[in-house]
């Protein structure tokens, strides 16, 4: 006999867990399928999270953790699987993965972003030999050298502030004239000693034979081009929605992100996303939270 879900959340992030949450606490027999054996999401690989309420300074790691337990003391259960394309039953959905089927009644889309590349030179060929997109993840080998940074939001400014307690210098390249990212973080950036900050730049290759050991990049605003000395470099020019499995299946914007309204329904009934892969001003955990319990309540009101 098949088990026919009342909702499969595709995703663990903090969208994904707080959707379970609110979806065993709702009595809906609910399940969470991860493509890892770890939940969290991207919020794994930040080092810090300052603006959650409530946990001030507390990593990435431990806000995953005790959203995690906060999931396993209710019950909610959990399955490893990608899912690949969902086929649109009306009434049920089939979740389609690479050992097996998944039948639900609601799916919630909660798969979150991948990051962008930069698409140059050598950035493919010396991918973990030197070029990182995870500070969190990688920094540590890089103890005393020399790296850059690569963009201009939160999550640059983010890596280049915990790189520089521990790494000799780092350089921090964007291709505008001033960073997107929070004021604070922009203060602290200015503030370290071995941040070296260039502007109006970008990076046309990445160079080295089995390791990173320079950049070239190039002024955008009087064309002149450089050869930066670096051991490593950490790009974090923004992030791609995970929504190809979802390709003419509900309404997407040109970018690949989800449209949907604030209830979190989708253009295909029996379908929600919530976190940062639909179509929203602010993505942080905060509103990913939020979408995830805003999900499941519209499930609610649907049954």
């Amino acid at each position: 006999m098949v088990m026919i879900y009342d909702v499969i959340i595709i995703g663990a992030g903090p969208a994904g867990l707080t959707a379970g949450i609110y979806g065993k606490r709702a009595g809906l027999n609910v399940l969470v399928l991860n493509t890892s054996s770890l939940s969290g999401g991207q919020i794994l690989n930040t080092y810090e999270i300052d603006n959650y309420p409530g946990f001030p300074g507390a990593s990435g790691q431990e806000l995953a953790d005790a959203m995690k337990n906060h999931c396993d003391k209710l019950g909610v259960e959990f399955a490893r699987g990608r899912v690949s394309s969902i086929v649109d039953n009306g009434d049920t959905k089939e979740l389609i993965t690479k050992k097996q089927t998944f039948t639900c009644k609601n799916v919630i889309i909660a798969t979150g972003t991948s990051n962008k590349r930069l698409g140059c030179p050598g950035e493919e060929e010396l991918s973990g030999m030197g070029v990182s997109y995870c500070a969190t993840c990688d920094g540590a080998f890089f103890k005393e050298k020399t790296v850059a940074v690569v963009g201009g939001g939160d999550v640059a400014l983010e890596d280049a502030i915990y790189l520089s307690r521990f790494c000799k210098k780092v350089y921090l390249i964007h291709r505008r004239d001033e960073f997107r990212g929070a004021k604070v973080l922009q203060e602290q950036v200015k503030a370290a000693d071995n941040i070296e900050i260039i502007y109006n730049t970008v990076v046309e290759s990445i160079n080295g034979e089995t390791v990173v050991d320079s950049l070239s990049i190039k002024n955008k605003v009087t064309e002149e081009k450089t050869e930066l000395k670096v051991e490593g470099i950490f790009i974090a020019v923004g992030t791609v929605p995970n929504t190809e499995f979802v390709s003419g299946l509900v309404d997407m914007d040109d970018s690949g992100y989800i449209i949907a309204d604030e209830n979190c329904a989708t253009s295909a009934k029996g379908i929600y996303v919530a976190g940062d892969v639909r179509v929203k001003s602010l993505r942080q955990v905060i509103t990913a939270t939020a979408d995830g319990a805003n999900a499941i309540t519209s499930i609610q009101k649907y049954f």
